[in-house]
């Protein structure tokens, strides 16, 4: 690719790096309650864990590969690896700056952290009961005889670095010096609570272990001691060409990252020059890869902090999820859908409508079976105890257990093997692929003949996370949707041969082909006089070929309205190239995670909802699905989402041609949020629903229409 053509694309890190530090404004914003602050703070760090875990570790093995390939941007790994690094690191220093004010905002308030030193008399003797009762029991010091002897050390694990000075032995009453570790172990809370009358007040874990570590070392001196944090590597590959067992594959990986090289070392301000040598050497990171804090390391760990119950006053309060007005209470989920096509915008309207699909399926004995792609799932998850059910009375149940779900990969795992051991018939996704498709299939015997039931999603089947991520929920009975539904099932078990499907797209053989058509035929229109208009909903726009495809779009003169919550690699606004585009992105109280896309088709508006981003792995190498939306209703609701989103004023953020993002805040109009508007439209259509209901008198008959006993 020529340098002209790279300066059309956005570098993919650095767009992530951007995403992070949207949601860190919303943690520097004092307009929001301290504990949201802390809560967005948590999950700045969270994201970066992973960040340097999948795409800083993969850089680094091109880096050690010898690959000088660059990147649409056309920066090569060694050089995306400077340019990550000089923005993490000032990425990092001001999660500290912020940390240090949310602590602040939350003494005032009466949620305090004290250090050893602050504590009174009796609450030290409180903290030394707690070390000597239920921390010092779980810690096992692990010795570091010199640099080329470090004990393996957990991943994103606090560790307690203790330099010690021994007795003195020998004629020359020599002193010898040693290192030791000290992991802190996880089955111990990271906040040791101090009663007081008013408010709270915690100590960390680590300083009271710090505070008592020559307890753990009799006979020694401790001349210093800090804190450190390893990130490993865990871009490990799955070699399936090689593995007849994807499940020791995976099991195999589970392990390797155990043991992985470190790609960033996080560690206390305060620590020597010497102990700090120590560390490079022994875990061979050079300088740039150490990151240090003045801040409590591991600020995901806060999140508990955050949810903490009894003040509510620090937090906003609650949008709870709403009862769907056309899934009425007391209905069976299979009449509703029969009725008509049920649309659901999640976590403002609520998520159960799904789970009872699945639950009554396992119960209703007119179903004969039920088929289901699990990629990511709660713990103890109803829907893989709904399946497990079902297949337990008898019906035939399918699950396509992606085995391949990055970090949910030993749950899944569990999961596979528990239902199974219910007489699931279990799939371990597609070799060579991951199964992403958010799809569950209901084959139901009925007077009429057998009738299909799906649901089509956006998102997980995760009842946890469908209150926190925004997501799309189709559930209908389309006799063209079951057929599709059925023969892609029938594809990924291995049953039948990729086809065409008479209204889907799935990637990897047609959904890239699909998405080029609809942005070509919104091209030809607009050249015949027709309207033409291109609006995307996506988590991240990342794919050349169809950001090349929406330039052409711009050039033609399609408006192009997309609201990408995070990696975002095209540029818009640029003359010539892509004045026609605009980019809003929404970091906001919910996670954005709704794929939704319309096209103007002349005036004839489109729509689709998708399991898919914008990507090369989700198009060429997962498996995906594109479902249209036809029903006039639903339909309408998708438009009102989008016009919110695209709308949005209060949390939107503009993406420019430079790469800034700017607030959509337009002092003209009236403030709009996105987020807010959708919640309190679900608030107000449940409500209606539910005066409508007060004046339908039902009587209760008996069923199959006989008599109740007295």
């Amino acid at each position: 690719m020529n340098n002209q053509a790279a300066t059309n694309f956005f570098n993919r890190e650095l767009s992530w790096l951007a995403f992070n530090e949207r949601v860190l404004e919303e943690a520097q914003d004092v307009s929001n309650p301290p504990l949201e602050r802390l809560k967005f703070l948590a999950i700045t760090a969270s994201n970066l864990d992973e960040f340097f875990m999948v795409r800083v570790g993969g850089l680094q093995s091109l880096v050690e590969q010898g690959s000088q390939e660059p990147d649409p941007a056309g920066l090569s790994p060694a050089a995306q690896l400077k340019a990550v690094s000089e923005r993490a690191h000032a990425f990092a220093e001001a999660q500290d700056a912020c940390f240090g004010a949310i602590a602040a905002c939350l003494a005032e308030a009466g949620l305090q952290r004290l250090v050893m030193a602050d504590l009174t008399p009796q609450q030290s003797l409180y903290v030394e009961h707690v070390f000597d009762h239920e921390i010092f029991p779980l810690i096992t010091p692990r010795a570091a005889p010199s640099a080329n002897e470090l004990p393996l050390l957990p991943g994103l694990a606090i560790c307690l670095a203790v330099r010690l000075r021994g007795a003195a032995t020998g004629p020359r009453g020599r002193r010898t010096l040693r290192t030791a570790l000290l992991p802190l172990p996880r089955a111990v809370s990271r906040f040791v609570t101090i009663e007081t009358e008013k408010g709270a007040r915690y100590v960390l874990v680590e300083d009271v272990v710090r505070a008592f570590a020559a307890r753990i070392f009799p006979g020694e001196t401790v001349i210093e001691s800090a804190t450190l944090r390893i990130t490993r590597n865990a871009d490990m590959i799955v070699r399936e060409d090689l593995a007849g067992d994807l499940l020791s594959q995976m099991k195999r990986v589970l392990d390797q990252r155990r043991e992985s090289a470190c790609v960033r070392l996080q560690l206390d301000d305060d620590a020597s020059p010497a102990l700090r040598r120590f560390l490079m050497q022994a875990l061979r990171v050079p300088e740039s890869e150490i990151y240090s804090t003045t801040a409590p390391l591991a600020l995901d760990g806060f999140f508990p902090l955050a949810m903490l119950p009894g003040f509510n006053l620090l937090r906003d309060k609650p949008w709870d999820p709403q009862p769907p007005p056309l899934a009425r209470a007391g209905e069976a989920i299979f009449a509703t859908i029969a009725r008509q096509d049920l649309l659901l915008a999640h976590p403002y309207d609520s998520f159960d409508p799904v789970l009872r699909l699945v639950s009554e399926a396992a119960d209703d004995p007119d179903v004969l079976a039920i088929k289901q792609i699990l990629y990511r799932t709660s713990r103890n998850s109803p829907v893989v105890a709904a399946l497990a059910r079902a297949a337990e009375r008898g019906k035939n149940v399918t699950a396509v257990v992606e085995l391949k779900a990055r970090f949910d990969e030993e749950r899944n795992i569990e999961w596979a093997h528990a239902l199974e051991q219910a007489g699931v018939q279990v799939v371990y996704g597609i070799k060579g692929l991951k199964t992403h498709a958010k799809l569950c299939l209901v084959i139901r015997r009925e007077a009429s003949g057998i009738r299909r039931y799906m649901h089509f999603g956006t998102g997980n089947y995760n009842e946890l996370t469908a209150r926190l991520y925004t997501d799309i929920s189709l559930l209908t009975a389309n006799a063209d949707l079951a057929a599709d539904a059925s023969l892609f099932f029938n594809t990924i078990t291995g049953y039948a041969q990729p086809a065409r499907y008479r209204k889907l797209a799935a990637a990897p053989l047609t959904l890239r082909e699909r998405l080029l058509e609809l942005i070509d035929g919104e091209i030809q229109r607009v050249g015949q006089g027709q309207p033409a208009r291109i609006q995307a909903k996506l988590n991240s726009l990342v794919d050349p070929g169809l950001i090349e495809a929406l330039y052409a779009a711009s050039q033609a003169g399609v408006r192009v309205d997309l609201n990408v919550r995070g990696v975002c690699c095209l540029r818009p606004g640029v003359p010539g190239l892509s004045e026609n585009i605009r980019v809003v992105s929404i970091v906001d109280r919910f996670l954005e995670h709704s794929r939704i896309l319309c096209v103007e088709h002349g005036g004839d508006q489109q729509w689709f909802i998708s399991s898919a981003d914008w990507m090369p792995r989700n198009l060429d190498r997962r498996i995906e699905l594109l479902a249209p939306v036809e029903d006039p209703a639903c339909r309408q609701r998708l438009r009102f989402l989008m016009d919110a989103c695209l709308g949005d004023t209060v949390k939107g953020r503009c993406l420019q041609a430079d790469g800034r993002y700017t607030r959509a805040y337009d002092p003209a109009v009236e403030p709009r949020r996105a987020q807010e508007t959708l919640w309190h439209d679900a608030v107000t259509q449940a409500r209606a629903s539910e005066e409508s209901e007060k004046g339908n008198f039902q009587p209760i008959r008996p069923s199959n229409g006989k008599r109740s006993s007295p």
